[in-house]
């Protein structure tokens, strides 16, 4: 993840310059304070491991109380991933429920809204999907190009990548305009931030509908043009590079770093 968000960086301040004025004329049309409603009746979600399988939950537990998505299509390729993501839904789920966080009346519906399947077809009549697979360019650009061609055209498609390009994907979907990031922080079901990441091609309705759509799900929304490692990321590696870079020196200990950070900075 290091080198790719320090690769990309490389590349865009070549051209920053070049794009600086598209920019600015776009950054006008994402300020609109005009309401907007999501409207993303149905979600898919591509990969139920680590980050996927919480931000089905999530969905589904923002269904469960608001019914913002009548349901929400878990596709995986294989049934033994997508049992293994189930399984990761429903222990979290009980765990609420025994901690009377959730009645087993909401946790039947929260489990009730998701479909689970290996049948990748059933994402074809979705409205908004959200994928994350692993972080590798080559298989999302092949699946966004297949379901670019799949789905019905009013689909959005939406990245979890936490650090590739959004841009490059979008392109490769055939439908640029309608393709976002949209960057959870793990474990979903806690971390309330989810960055929101335009690129050039982004009609300024569909990202104003995602951003309304992470508000909806009960998350926060911070706004990013496509830019390597996005914010936090952007933020947060070059900190510990130099963490790192102040231990090999040998000029602090790794417990005297962790405890300047703690009680200097207020890091956890």
């Amino acid at each position: 993840m290091i080198s790719s968000i320090f690769t990309r960086a490389a590349t865009a301040s070549s051209s920053r310059n070049a794009t600086a004025a598209i920019g600015k004329g776009i950054l006008r049309q994402f300020s609109s304070s005009t309401p907007i409603n999501s409207s993303f009746d149905k979600l898919g979600v591509i990969g139920l491991g680590l980050m996927g399988h919480g931000i089905a939950q999530t969905a589904a537990m923002a269904a469960t109380k608001n019914n913002i998505h009548s349901s929400i299509i878990a596709y995986e390729t294989d049934s033994t991933f997508l049992d293994k993501g189930k399984d990761r839904i429903q222990s979290s789920v009980d765990k609420l429920v025994s901690k009377e966080r959730l009645t087993s009346s909401d946790a039947e519906t929260l489990m009730n809204k998701i479909t689970f399947t290996t049948d990748r077809s059933a994402l074809n009549d979705t409205d908004l999907i959200v994928e994350a697979i692993i972080e590798n360019m080559d298989l999302k650009k092949n699946l966004y190009s297949e379901l670019g061609k799949e789905c019905k055209p009013s689909t959005i498609f939406a990245s979890n990548t936490s650090s590739l390009s959004i841009t490059e994907m979008a392109m490769a979907s055939g439908r640029p305009d309608k393709f976002v990031g949209v960057h959870f922080f793990n474990p979903v079901q806690i971390m309330k931030l989810v960055e929101v990441i335009r690129t050039d091609h982004t009609d300024p309705v569909v990202f104003d509908q995602c951003m309304q759509w992470v508000s909806d799900i009960g998350k926060v929304g911070v706004k990013c043009r496509d830019t390597p490692g996005f914010i936090v990321n952007r933020l947060l590696v070059p900190n510990l590079m130099q963490a790192i870079a102040l231990v090999e020196r040998g000029d602090a200990s790794v417990k005297d770093v962790d405890l300047s950070m703690q009680l200097g900075a207020g890091h956890p």
